[in-house]
């Protein structure tokens, strides 16, 4: 009873997903904006379907899997030779992207009356970045694959690696005798990063051999990437790096193969079809909007330093590198959402003391926004400029 139970839930979010899908297509907004407000619409925050929120552990399980996928299609669909071109602007990117919220949400909370300490663990929360939304709607809009996507994709890894820098030291601070742990935290993510260049030239080397020697291996295609993403998302979470940072870089790894193209469509078919639109929903659902009525000001406040800091420090760090201040924009904003990895540094902060309920609410609600308020402000900002009419033109 209790699977059969599941199977329902699952297809009343998949129900959803296309609803909120469709929804959003018809008021020309990407598909993502729909399934993220159907969940909330669904959950705690309006109908709290109880069949729906009651047990939301194999939903979440889904969706963990659907950002994985995601990502890893991100990582496919990339080209390396232009991901290598823009690896010194993804890292200015990434860099002033981090320093510039950390200063304002340290600001705005130290303004509420915060001591130091607190509002520095605040600030680190602001630098965390969630691109998985910004990387669907660039897929819809045809843009993932331009070099502002390649840098926003670039800068999305170091900035993931940075803030788990930052957030360990931070850590270290709060806890006395935890700081000697940073170093084997590094130690571990820099030994992840050189195994994962190792497993990368073998596997090439490998499916190159097998191209050549014209062994048949089309059939298991897709599982095996789906083995290979996995397992890269599993080491990369048992190092301190997110799962989804472990599934780009397979991704990005089977990008050199000549199976790619066939990859990428067979993963699409199952990631679309099934996973990202519960991840999507499942967003919705996480979120009590009834909650945030307490920390109104300083939530709004902290959403400011959270958006501004992103389109600032991503977009000056953008224009440093050589892009256009149009294009600068659109790297900013493309940053600017929050999720999962600042979802995960609040919880820690509540769990060790450093914030209370009250902090985390207003955290949640700056999560909310920058999530809703990423896809449709991205696709304005690539919306090509009219032409101007030959009449005009002719004066």
């Amino acid at each position: 009873m209790e699977s059969a139970t599941y199977l329902l839930q699952l297809a009343i979010l998949l129900i959803a997903g296309l609803i909120g899908a469709y929804i959003s297509r018809k008021v020309d907004q990407p598909s993502v904006l729909g399934q993220i407000i159907i969940g909330i619409i669904i959950g705690p925050s309006l109908l709290n379907i109880s069949f729906i929120t009651s047990d939301t552990t194999l939903i979440e399980e889904f969706a963990n899997i659907g950002v994985m996928l995601l990502m890893f299609i991100a990582g496919v669909e990339t080209d390396l030779n232009e991901l290598r071109d823009s690896g010194k602007a993804s890292m200015i990117i990434a860099s002033i992207g981090v320093v510039v919220p950390l200063v304002l949400g340290a600001l705005v909370s130290m303004m509420e009356g915060m001591d130091m300490m607190t509002a520095i663990f605040i600030g680190v929360i602001l630098t965390a970045t969630s691109v998985s939304i910004t990387v669907q709607v660039l897929r819809e809009i045809g843009k993932l694959k331009t070099k502002q996507g390649v840098a926003i994709l670039g800068a999305a890894v170091i900035d993931d690696v940075l803030g788990i820098i930052l957030l360990s030291v931070v850590a270290g601070m709060v806890r006395p005798g935890a700081t000697e742990n940073i170093w084997l935290l590094l130690g571990k993510i820099a030994l992840f990063f050189a195994g994962a260049v190792v497993v990368g030239i073998i596997l090439y080397r490998l499916v190159t051999r097998l191209v050549l020697s014209r062994i048949r291996i089309g059939e298991s295609l897709l599982t095996l990437a789906l083995i290979f993403t996995f397992i890269f998302g599993f080491f990369a979470e048992y190092v301190g790096v997110a799962a989804i940072t472990g599934a780009y870089i397979a991704g990005l790894i089977l990008s050199a193969t000549p199976y790619k193209n066939r990859i990428s469509n067979g993963t699409q078919i199952l990631a679309y079809n099934l996973f990202t639109p519960i991840f999507f929903i499942n967003i919705g659902l996480g979120v009590n909007v009834r909650l945030l009525g307490d920390v109104l000001v300083f939530g709004s406040l902290l959403t400011l330093a959270a958006l501004i800091g992103k389109i600032v420090g991503c977009g000056v760090g953008a224009k440093i590198s050589g892009f256009n201040t149009r294009e600068s924009l659109q790297v900013g904003i493309g940053m600017m959402s929050r999720g999962e990895v600042g979802l995960i540094v609040a919880s820690l902060g509540e769990s060790m003391g450093i914030i209370g309920p009250d902090v985390y609410a207003a955290i949640i609600m700056m999560i909310l926004i920058s999530t809703l308020v990423t896809p449709p402000l991205l696709k304005i900002s690539f919306k090509e400029k009219p032409a101007i009419a030959a009449g005009n033109a002719a004066h």
